[in-house]
């Protein structure tokens, strides 16, 4: 059985479409978690605080 290339080229960027969606939909749940607030707040304020001085 032959596979024609028009139809392996439409899978392969339908497969990578769904699969850069679903990434993007799973970092974005990841980010916006309620629970890791805490952690981002404090990774964010933690380079503020570390700043005493000019840096030499």
């Amino acid at each position: 059985m032959d596979i024609p290339h028009e139809l392996f080229v439409g899978f392969s960027k339908s497969f990578g479409l769904f699969y850069l969606i679903a990434l993007s939909i799973g970092i974005t749940l990841y980010a916006f978690w309620p629970s890791l607030k805490e952690r981002f707040d404090k990774a964010a304020k933690s380079i503020l605080d570390d700043e005493d001085g000019p840096c030499r």
